[in-house]
């Protein structure tokens, strides 16, 4: 059992934190109805006590007072609580109203990362997608991993087949773009990495950072080295170019059981060649003896791994750098081995009962960017709300997400939620974007659900699997998110074949613990069945990472497939950026905090208290090139909007370099979260461009955005502005 006695009113229960990918095992005290104490379950095999300060935010959202119990529906006098039955019959008359005048991908679906830290979700969501029958489709996934997804699909057969840093046994890290002290992994679980990076130091090992600021991950590394914005692929390209130049690739090759499977290995001797490190050096901000010395320590380390997240995916040409990084881990030998780059082995095998993937099968209305999987990118939401003609959005939903804070261009989507003629929103919360919709229907909290991570066991360091059912027993009243999306399957897909209506009525009879049953026992693990799960409240150890080649491998032939001729095209966009680059713009990036993950947690009063964190940093030399003082504001402008927002002049950033963090801008009307409201700050999405893109991939471009900067005297500040400069939409 999760949960035991442990006095007369006190009990405590066990399970794993999912605000965020590390899977922070807990341990919960309470008193079968009250939160009384969240702390690190330290026998949880996987994060053996640690947890971060998000953790207790679990008890802030499930007693959260702002957080709604009830569906309601906008009226001309503000919003009025309804019925299940009636919010839910309105939601499907909307949607099929919409469709009927307008055509079926008249409605449009937005899912936010939330969802995939949900086991019913997870396994439901599909019931509620095919009932709406649309392909205009939307996710996080396409300001975010994206890149990844290609180049596991492409190389490995399956969007999902994505390898991790071995970081448990790894004596040579290089990070970049990455922070994983402030984001506890991403596409890398793995709970205290502070104490990871630690250890790969005490065994005489070295973590080096390559970021346009000294992150907090930098600030505990070996080494940091400063990179201007959006240069990483040439700075990779470098690499691997010094790689062949100093004759690493052929002394790996003898044990390179990785490159063994890649026929077209041979091609990447020439794929940098004009990429030498004298050659970027003088653009990327990185000397071409450092990058050579960098290179020779990472081939010649014991075990090493290349990592590149969240800066290196969302720029300008992210798919292309999350490729060199996959490229430069195997021709070194370093997939698929001990310390290196290593492929995960879930007891759930998402990667066995879903599909591959694809790219590009169709392209969005507007701005012809291809779909994956078919999900178009977020970037293209706006215009096809906006733009008139056969195809246009006029109804859509939002599943637990704020695109119009977290996706490039708010100001813009603000309008075109606001135009629409109808609109649902499946959320907890009166949020920037639900506050656009006709109606809200509300899910249970965390502690009212099961859990089971879906998702990020495929990402973790370390091989384990853990259960843990709800702590708190939902009021009859209330429903789960898989229930929300099967009322709604019902009423829009009266006509679905035999077989999925029994699946269907299977799930709303056992819940989605029997999807995750039968996954189990179909899983890779003899024996492994949810009792099992449930015998082990504290999580069940499956062991350190193994090698899996070739039988990780998703493509029938059991090769990786380099797909060289794809990318290789890229390097024309390459060439050109080369040619134009422009080393005095002042470019922006964002960043992350550990108390923070993106929208959803600045309603939780212990995680915003404090010094403000919504700041633009700057370094000092560029504050006094535009006369800025700390603590100034200062008006902030890229092509798309502006925004005013106080200074933190501070050495962290390299010169050149502005950093506003990702998530805020809660001052817009109609938000009903009175916290999030009292610390507003301004939304950096009010300035990254929708028209920056990685053309190759459709992933938005929302690092190394070009703006201006104006220092603002006390007198001229506009209270308005300060929030964001931009005609933000009332609701209600």
């Amino acid at each position: 059992m999760s949960s035991k006695q442990t006095k007369t009113n006190e009990q405590t229960h066990f399970r794993t934190c999912n605000l965020c990918e590390a899977m922070c095992g807990i341990e919960i005290k309470h008193d079968g109805a009250k939160v009384l104490s969240i702390k690190g379950d330290k026998n949880d095999p996987f994060s053996k006590g640690y947890i971060c300060p998000k953790a207790t935010a679990l008890q802030d959202l499930h007693e959260d007072p702002d957080r709604l119990r009830h569906p309601i529906e906008r009226t001309a006098n503000g919003w009025k609580t309804v019925s299940w039955d009636e919010a839910l019959d309105k939601v499907a008359a909307g949607i099929q109203s919409v469709q009927k005048k307008h055509g079926q991908n008249a409605f449009g679906v937005y899912l936010g990362n939330p969802n995939v830290h949900n086991l019913g979700g997870m396994l439901t969501i599909k019931h509620l997608l095919s009932s709406i029958k649309t392909r205009s489709r939307f996710s996080a996934t396409s300001v975010d991993q994206l890149p990844h997804h290609i180049v596991s699909m492409h190389l490995f057969g399956h969007m999902l087949r994505i390898p991790v840093p071995d970081v448990n046994r790894t004596h040579y890290m290089l990070i970049i773009g990455g922070n994983p002290l402030a984001s506890n992994g991403s596409i890398m679980t793995a709970p205290n990495m502070r104490q990871k990076l630690k250890d790969i130091k005490a065994r005489d090992g070295k973590v080096v950072v390559i970021d346009p600021r000294r992150t907090e991950t930098a600030d505990i590394a070996s080494e940091h080295q400063f990179i201007r914005p959006a240069t990483d692929v040439l700075f990779l390209l470098a690499m691997l170019n010094e790689i062949y130049a100093q004759g690493y690739a052929d002394k790996a090759q003898t044990n390179n059981r990785a490159a063994a499977l890649a026929p077209e290995i041979a091609r990447l001797a020439d794929f940098a060649k004009d990429y030498s490190a004298k050659t970027v050096a003088d653009i990327i901000g990185i000397a071409a003896n450092e990058i050579k010395r960098l290179v020779k320590e990472f081939c010649e380390a014991e075990s090493s791994v290349c990592y590149g997240r969240m800066g290196v995916s969302v720029q300008e040409f992210g798919l292309l750098s999350q490729y060199l990084i996959m490229v430069i881990n195997i021709v070194t030998g370093r997939l698929d081995e001990v310390g290196g780059l290593m492929f995960p082995n879930p007891a759930l095998d998402v990667v066995n009962n879903s599909g591959p993937g694809y790219l590009g099968k169709r392209h969005s209305r507007v701005s012809n960017l291809p779909d994956f999987n078919g999900d178009y990118p977020v970037v293209a939401m706006g215009d096809e709300m906006l733009v008139t003609g056969e195809g246009q959005l006029k109804g859509f939903m939002t599943v637990a997400g704020n695109p119009v804070l977290s996706t490039p261009n708010g100001k813009k989507l603000d309008k075109a939620f606001a135009n629409l003629d109808f609109m649902v929103a499946i959320d907890y919360f009166v949020t920037e974007t639900s506050r656009h919709a006709n109606i809200i229907l509300p899910p249970v909290s965390p502690l009212e659900r099961d859990h089971y991570d879906v998702t990020f066991n495929n990402f973790a360091v370390h091989n384990v699997a853990k259960y843990s059912p709800a702590l708190f027993a939902k009021k009859k009243s209330a429903k789960h998110d898989w229930q929300i999306y099967l009322e709604l399957a019902k009423r829009l897909d009266k006509k679905a074949p035999l077989t999925t209506k029994i699946e269907r009525r299977l799930v709303k009879t056992l819940g989605p613990k029997f999807l995750l049953e039968q996954g189990l026992r179909r899983g890779p693990y003899a024996g492994m069945n949810l009792n099992k799960l449930k015998k082990k409240p504290h999580g069940l150890d499956l062991g350190t990472l193994k090698r899996m080649l070739p039988q990780a491998i998703k493509h029938k032939d059991k090769q990786i497939h380099l797909n060289i001729d794809f990318y290789q095209a890229d390097l024309a966009r390459v060439q050109t950026m080369m040619q134009d680059y422009d080393d005095k713009q002042i470019l922006l990036i964002g960043r992350r905090h550990v108390r923070s993950n993106n929208s959803w947690l600045h309603n939780s009063y212990r995680l915003v208290k404090g010094k403000p964190r919504c700041t633009l940093m700057l370094h000092p030399e560029t504050a006094q090139q535009h006369s800025i003082k700390d603590g100034q504001e200062v008006k902030v402008t890229s092509r798309v909007g502006s925004v005013i927002i106080t200074a933190e002049v501070t050495d962290e950033l390299m010169p050149g370099v502005v950093s506003i963090p990702h998530g805020w801008g809660h001052g817009r009307k109609g938000v009903q979260q009175k916290i999030a409201q009292a610390h507003a700050g301004v939304s950096v999405n009010d300035l990254t461009d929708d028209t920056l893109i990685d053309q190759l991939s459709g992933n938005a471009a929302v690092n190394g955005v070009p703006v201006q900067l104006q220092a603002i005297e006390p007198e001229e500040v506009n209270l308005d502005t300060t929030i964001s400069d931009t005609e933000a939409t009332t609701a209600a």
